[in-house]
Formats: C-alpha cells, structure tokens, sequence
C-alpha cells in the first residue's frame, strides 16, 4: 500500500501536466485568431466584473458580520 501515493501523484502531475499544456496551447492559438485590441478589452472586462464582485462579496461579507455581531474593529 505504500506505493500507492507515489503513483497516484505521479499519474496526477501527468494528466494536469498535460491538460495544463494543451489549454495554455488553445488559448495561445486562439490569441493569434483574434486582434490584440479585443484580447485587451476582454481581459479588462473580467477584471472589471471580478473586482466588482469581489467588492460584492466583502461588502455582504461585513454587514453580515456586523448584522450577527461580531466585533471588526482593528485594534
């Protein structure tokens, strides 16, 4: 049973190895397809809605904080 972990992660490293280099490949080649322009501007738009749902999510976050009470002040 001992060499069931080396194994394991062995054929895990592998297989994420392997998805992880035809995924980054895809998106290269999809990159070429497209014009840099567009690529700019998707990216800022995911970044936009990431950073809005982040701050989202902390605001719900402390008001539920405060609304149990529990004490958020810095000392």
């Amino acid at each position: 049973m001992d060499w069931f972990p080396a194994i394991f992660i062995a054929f895990k490293v592998l297989v994420l190895g392997t998805g992880m280099f035809f995924a980054v490949k895809w998106h290269y080649d999809q990159g070429k397809k497209v014009k840099q322009g567009a690529v700019l501007r998707t990216g800022g738009k995911a970044v936009a809605i990431f950073a809005l749902l982040l701050l989202g999510l902390s605001l719900l976050t402390f008001g539920l904080s405060r609304m149990l009470g529990l004490d958020l002040t810095l000392p």
